[in-house]
């Protein structure tokens, strides 16, 4: 008699979720790997992301990803067992129960550090400027800065939650204040000073560039874009126009964060190049 594996069942939550990409990269991950798994899509109300948690652990799930807009609340369900990083970033992705306790992570941030190290775009000499100041921004600060870039400067349309964001930060860890600093969008310092641009802000969603300032980019700097599509984002776009050497989507990151949720619950890391391959493919094919 062959008894059959039950599949682990894992998901991720959000509202919307339809056009959520992850079942896909998870199902590639676990065929890679020998990991018998089912990965669903769960749509929970915007009043009743705790019960649908709950409804999940219940039923006897093994992981829960976490994206818009329940990241914050994910936080404060898990608050009680963070990782340090879900701790700095105050926002969580990815859930999990251990001992029959609710633990958090967020690993947007090591999904972002390992995609621009695979682009070979942030080393130790590399300056940074990062737009944005929401949970996206919240969630990689951290990861960068332990990446050892030599500074990161945050800006935001309101400067106050910019500021807001690195006071938390260094309340929280022992960054030098000359090394993590922040301003409006127009506060850029010395023009043709950045080595790397992030785009953490929701712009390119809405089909535009966030109104900073011309002549941002250093020689040989990377543009780099925190939302993924087929063609280049409107950030992009602008990026390339202003002198960005090179220019990035986030694909890879997207593919990043899942591969370290995969490894957070099943205890075996993925190779994340040809699902990144694939996904890449499919993108252009749906265009």
């Amino acid at each position: 008699m062959t008894l059959t594996q039950t599949p682990t069942l894992c998901a991720v939550v959000g509202n919307p979720i339809e056009h959520s990409r992850s079942p896909t990269i998870h199902q590639q991950f676990a065929e890679q790997t020998g990991v018998k798994l089912r990965y669903d899509r769960i749509l929970s109300p915007l009043d009743g992301f705790a019960r649908t948690v709950d409804d999940f652990f219940s039923a006897g799930g093994r992981g829960l990803n976490v994206t818009v807009p329940f990241k914050l609340e994910a936080w404060e369900l898990a608050r009680t067992h963070l990782s340090q990083r879900a701790t700095l970033a105050r926002a969580v992705n990815t859930l999990w129960m251990e001992q029959g306790v609710l633990h958090g992570c967020n690993t947007d941030g090591v999904g972002l550090v390992q995609d621009l190290q695979r682009l070979a775009a942030l080393n130790t000499d590399t300056r940074v400027l990062l737009i944005g100041a929401g949970g996206a921004a919240r969630g990689v600060l951290g990861p960068l800065l332990d990446a050892g870039c030599a500074k990161l400067h945050v800006i935001n349309r309101s400067p106050a939650r910019a500021h807001e964001l690195i006071a938390q930060h260094q309340k929280a860890t022992s960054v030098a204040p000359d090394k993590l600093t922040a301003g409006g969008l127009t506060e850029v310092g010395i023009p043709g000073s950045w080595d790397l641009v992030i785009n953490s802000s929701s712009s390119s969603l809405s089909g535009e560039a966030p109104a900073v300032a011309f002549g941002l980019y250093a020689k040989h700097a990377w543009a780099y874009d925190m939302m993924y599509a087929a063609q280049a984002t409107p950030f992009m776009l602008q990026a390339q126009r202003d002198g960005a050497a090179q220019t990035s989507d986030g694909l890879g990151m997207l593919v990043g964060q899942a591969a370290e949720s995969f490894y957070i619950w099943h205890g075996v890391r993925p190779d994340i190049a040809p699902v990144l391959a694939s996904l890449r493919t499919a993108l252009h094919s749906t265009h």
